[in-house]
């Protein structure tokens, strides 16, 4: 197929597109919109009207600049689901009017449409909605990456997840459980708690009224978990280290209280005897068959019964909206954009 293929009915393929655009790191008040015309999709390029954007709090450490992007003005956004337009030349196994969704760099996203390169393309069976996969298909590859490749996890193992009612949070907790193992949770409020036990978490922590260092202790026998996956950071990743078993492992995926700082050896032994891994999506993802890995692993963990939460479908002229409450901590379940 040529660049000139179009999408059946549109009259108009190259219309004018609204991106999410940030010209310098800072604040959700630094997002701005604004409306240009995107060229023809290049070579090894399709062309990508998106139906439903996904937020992730990776777009947070975006916007404020803790993970730079390659060069300002940005469009924030790295995962979405829509329908193709156009195909540049040298694509092959791709059609216009097919549906797809994609996730990772190169970030661009909160757009009404987009030019993105091909290969990053995951074509979607009609039993998945659009609004399902571009609320979790980033959520799925990080959690295949953690429970296939950082630590394979097995039936009977016990892990501990923090913010286990967040958008990841709750797709860990499905994913571990239909692995077989018992999954304790860190939440924010008695309705998060209930959230995360219908889909599957066993015993739900309220950080807030208790330890939860003490109540996986209470929770193990005093004997800690096999597995703790930590995206908070700050303070609690170096408590986190105190409730893993020894020959056990911490994954820190974030830092959203903060940067950790220094770690000094000696918290992971050789008393503890314990590991702590540091993984990351977009390296895992930078290997296309580990992309398409962890992209077909999420599609088939969807049609065994995986489910999508969302939270809350904003506009996408609420982008900045959208930023906050995800900073707020409020929400619950992944944020989606509307555009």
């Amino acid at each position: 197929m040529n660049s000139s293929a179009v999408l059946p009915g549109d009259s108009s393929p190259f219309a004018p597109v609204i991106q999410a655009v940030i010209h310098r790191y800072g604040g959700a008040e630094e997002i701005e919109l604004e409306t240009v015309s995107l060229p023809a999709p290049g070579v090894g390029e399709i062309r990508v009207r998106h139906t439903a954007i996904g937020v992730n709090f990776v777009d947070v450490y975006h916007r404020t600049g803790l993970y730079p992007l390659p060069a300002l003005p940005a469009v924030l956004g790295v995962e979405a689901a829509g329908v193709i337009e156009a195909i540049g030349a040298g694509v092959e196994g791709l059609q216009v009017g097919q549906r797809i969704a994609y996730a990772g760099p190169p970030a661009g996203s909160y757009a009404s449409a987009r030019n993105l390169p091909a290969a990053r393309a995951v074509a979607l069976p009609d039993d998945v909605a659009d609004d399902t996969i571009a609320s979790l298909l980033l959520r799925g590859i990080t959690s295949h990456m953690l429970l296939s490749h950082v630590r394979p996890v097995k039936a009977g193992d016990t892990l501990l997840v923090h913010a286990a009612a967040g958008g990841l949070g709750l797709v860990l907790v499905q994913w571990a459980k239909a692995l077989g193992a018992r999954v304790i949770g860190t939440v924010g409020s008695p309705a998060k708690a209930e959230l995360a036990r219908l889909h599957g978490l066993d015993h739900a922590i309220l950080y807030r009224d208790e330890d939860f260092v003490g109540a996986v202790k209470d929770l193990t026998g005093g004997q800690g978990v096999d597995y703790a996956i930590d995206g908070i950071g700050g303070a609690t990743l170096a408590a986190t280290l105190g409730v893993v078993r020894p020959y056990g492992m911490v994954a820190s995926i974030g830092q959203v209280a903060g940067d950790s700082g220094p770690l000094d050896l000696a918290q992971l032994g050789p008393a503890r005897s314990i590991a702590l891994s540091r993984p990351g999506v977009f390296r895992f993802m930078a290997d296309l068959a580990r992309y398409r890995e962890g992209a077909a692993a999420t599609l088939a963990r969807l049609q065994s019964g995986l489910q999508a939460s969302v939270g809350e479908v904003l506009p996408l002229t609420r982008v900045a909206a959208a930023h906050r409450l995800l900073e707020s901590g409020r929400s619950s379940g992944a944020i989606l954009l509307r555009p």
